[in-house]
């Protein structure tokens, strides 16, 4: 073999052992598609004939939660005889709702009126952030709201010290503080995990364990944690609120006057009926394991916790109250006084 054969021979092997310049691209391309691309929201029940019907549907709901809470604010806001440790508490609630409510929502019909499904990863680290945020402020606020109830009924000689305006606040910072800084430590170590090829969340927001679903990295550890957690922000609130209620009943049930007791219990079946709300679908998703409930079960539980119960919250706690019908009938009557 000749000096220029050899020569041949050689090149035609670093050829076949040195990648293409389109190989090496589109080897870029895959990395770059797993930590840049966006995610495909799967929206609410896809498969179901007449969705638009649904989703109409929630925009209502959507409308009806959003007038709700703002309207209750605003009469809390307006109304001097709502300047009370209960209604300031209710008032936070109420903005807590109105902003949970916006985070799912409003997403969810754009992504189906315009046939659209993305989401980018900052957009959805958003969302996840906000509602751990709102829900585990939600959380910590019910129990404040139920000591509130505790003292107001049991220990009502005490009740202007205990729950001071500062002490009110203190506690609303707590409920906001709490929630922000559970849900910055779970949204930052969710949106570390590398993610693979398939970007589909089967969901109609980016909730947290349906975004983990696509992780390429066992989670079993990190779910575990979250279990935990959700003992300190659920399980150990909710036994704090029950017990309060067992010392209000038994409080109630001492009572000689028959007007106070059907006042004690209106009050405290309206906060009782929305804990019922929050608390259920919350330690279903969250504290059992995945193979007790499918997608569509989780997607059903989701819907009662950030659309159905925000609507609720202010048509339970107004309705039943004499004092923010009569803040709305006195509001109603200046408009027209006005006009």
């Amino acid at each position: 073999m000749n000096a220029s054969t050899t020569h041949q021979h050689h090149t035609f092997l670093i050829v076949l052992s040195t990648p293409s310049s389109s190989s090496i691209r589109d080897q870029n391309m895959d990395r770059g598609n797993e930590t840049s691309a966006d995610f495909l929201l799967l929206g609410l029940f896809p498969e179901l004939p007449y969705i638009s019907i649904l989703i109409t549907t929630f925009l209502l709901v959507y409308i009806i939660a959003f007038a709700g809470n703002a309207t209750l604010i605003l009469l809390i806001w307006m109304d001097a005889r709502l300047h009370t440790p209960m209604y300031i508490l209710l008032s936070h609630l109420s903005l807590i709702d109105l902003a949970l409510i916006s985070t799912t929502v409003p997403k969810m019909a754009i992504n189906f009126f315009s046939g659209k499904r993305d989401i980018s990863k900052v957009a959805c680290g958003a969302q996840i952030f906000f509602f751990f945020a709102l829900g585990g402020g939600e959380c910590l606020l019910l129990t404040m709201m139920s000591y509130d109830r505790y003292v107001a009924i049991c220990n009502p000689l005490r009740y202007s010290v205990i729950m001071s305006p500062r002490k009110c606040l203190q506690m609303a910072l707590v409920s906001w503080g709490g929630g922000t800084l559970n849900s910055l430590i779970n949204t930052i170590y969710t949106m570390h995990f590398p993610f693979c090829s398939s970007r589909e969340i089967h969901h109609f927001f980016c909730e947290m364990p349906a975004v983990l679903k696509l992780s390429c990295k066992d989670t079993s550890l990190y779910e575990a944690v979250v279990s935990v957690i959700c003992i300190v922000f659920v399980l150990l609130p909710l036994g704090l609120i029950v017990s309060s209620y067992m010392l209000i009943f038994l409080t109630v049930l001492r009572m000689s006057s028959p007007e106070g007791r059907r006042k004690a219990f209106a009050t405290c079946s309206s906060h009782l009926a929305v804990v019922s709300l929050y608390y259920g679908p919350a330690m279903i998703i969250y504290m059992t394991p995945h193979s007790f409930h499918t997608s569509e079960q989780d997607e059903v539980l989701s819907m009662i916790n950030t659309i159905f119960t925000p609507m609720l919250n202010p048509l339970i706690y107004s309705l039943r109250n004499k004092e923010v019908l009569a803040a709305l009938r006195k509001l109603i009557g200046r408009g027209f006084i006005l006009r």
